[in-house]
């Protein structure tokens, strides 16, 4: 590209416009955006004003009181996100060349993994002050959207994905198991038919969720369809429900945090169950990790075990 081309961009500061325009358009609101960026309103609309004035066309129409993309902002906003995945490219290479001492991570897990994932990566933190650690939060759905986005390092599934190509790496035994209040009749009984248990009242997570897949698979496998009493969003909504005596529900042993039973719910001895999963690494084939990551993925290789999980005992990492 002739330097004339870009002079202009390059003259009126375009970058940091840039990033504030990526983010209002991702999160379609300006007031989001200074948030997210630590920035005072008024200079998000002043940079998305200059912005404007140098694109030369509207980026921004705004219906009531949502903000929406034009057709000059929707395309303006692809080429903003190649920009930025070439930047990251940059940093990533330029890292690689300084070692893994400096650097950034980025981590996306479902729900369920809040409890866990946090504790590698407060021992690798320790490990490596000097790398800047991301940590997104998210039920599968959207880190499935994440992962198309390519906006992550790593991603950690219950369930990874067969309809795409990615490259897993199993870390620890993820045991699906059912919960009930401490209380209930059920968790004095044994070897409880799956018939019997598909007829309590049953708490289901949201749809996108991979915990609520599970279960679907495994009702719908037996032929069963449970009464489910109500569908809640997190797994802390689903703990207050079961606590409140309003049903049960099936989730990952690890939903509650890593010794469930001190919260006053038991596990159910239904046939059939636990059934046996395992936490994974993902990320997209033909993804280069950078060396933040690859240096993560080898501190829970070699840590994993450190967890005070007293289910851990297969290999959780091959």
């Amino acid at each position: 590209m002739h330097p004339s081309r870009i002079h202009r961009y390059v003259r009126h500061g375009t970058l940091p416009q840039l990033a504030v325009f990526e983010a209002s358009a991702r999160l379609r609101s300006f007031t989001r955006a200074a948030e997210e960026l630590h920035l005072a309103q008024p200079t998000v609309s002043s940079q998305i004003r200059k912005l404007t004035e140098t694109v030369g066309m509207p980026l921004f129409e705004q219906i009531g009181k949502q903000i929406y993309l034009t057709d000059t902002g929707r395309r303006a906003y692809t080429h903003c996100r190649e920009i930025f995945r070439t930047l990251e490219s940059l940093d990533d290479v330029l890292t690689d060349l300084r070692g893994v001492e400096t650097g950034r991570l980025r981590v996306a897990v479902t729900t369920t993994a809040e409890h866990f994932v946090p504790r590698m990566l407060t021992g690798f933190g320790q490990r490596y002050p000097g790398i800047d650690v991301s940590l997104q939060i998210h039920n599968r759905c959207a880190l499935l959207e994440r992962m198309a986005n390519n906006e992550d390092d790593l991603y950690v599934f219950a369930n990874p994905p067969e309809d795409r190509e990615i490259a897993r790496q199993a870390i620890l035994p993820n045991p699906m198991v059912v919960f009930a209040h401490a209380h209930d009749p059920l968790v004095r009984e044994r070897n409880i038919p799956l018939a019997r248990f598909a007829r309590e009242p049953f708490l289901m997570r949201e749809p996108g969720s991979g915990t609520r897949l599970v279960a679907q698979e495994l009702f719908a496998r037996h032929g069963l369809v449970p009464p489910v009493r109500m569908e809640l969003s997190t797994n802390e909504a689903i703990k207050q429900a079961i606590l409140a005596g309003l049903g049960i529900s099936m989730l990952s042993h690890h939903a509650f945090g890593l010794d469930p039973e001190q919260n006053g719910l038991a596990t159910l001895d239904v046939v059939g169950l636990p059934l046996e999963r395992h936490w994974h690494f993902v990320y997209p084939i033909g993804r280069q990790l950078s060396p933040a990551a690859k240096a993560f993925m080898d501190h829970v290789r070699t840590h994993v075990r450190s967890l005070p999980e007293r289910d851990a005992h297969d290999d959780p990492v091959r």
